[in-house]
């Protein structure tokens, strides 16, 4: 299983990138995508959502289960990745390449409260 030094990471197994122009790109790991299976369907949250750091944002289906996509940071929704709505699969293949949402958050985003690499591999007992 990958877990990439240099993204964060949220409890609920949902990955993080700090782009340059502030914003900051959210996926699901490869934890999550490897207990949910083949996926089918990718729903993210509406572009213009604010979201809420723990709170439902989105949905991701797979040929076993759905499971709620809960926001990484508190923000605003900027942007969604297209490709995922024809290629949900996209996700299985490369869970760190296939972003699912854009947010812009600000400065009460709760991006210190994410976790390292390390701490992350120590949540799912693998450090």
């Amino acid at each position: 299983m990958k877990i990439p030094e240099n993204l964060k990471y949220s409890a609920d197994h949902l990955w993080v990138i700090q782009e340059t122009d502030g914003s900051f790109l959210a996926g699901i790991t490869d934890y999550a995508q490897d207990l949910l299976g083949d996926i089918v369907y990718v729903e993210p949250p509406k572009v213009g959502a604010t979201i809420e750091i723990g709170k439902p944002c989105g949905l991701v289906e797979s040929v076993k289960t759905g499971s709620d996509l809960h926001a990484p940071l508190n923000g605003v929704v900027t942007a969604i990745n297209e490709a995922l709505q024809g290629n949900p699969e996209l996700i299985n293949e490369n869970p760190y390449d296939a972003w699912i949402f854009r947010i812009a958050a600000g400065d009460d985003s709760g991006s210190k409260d994410l976790l390292s690499a390390q701490a992350y591999a120590e949540l799912l007992g693998n450090a």
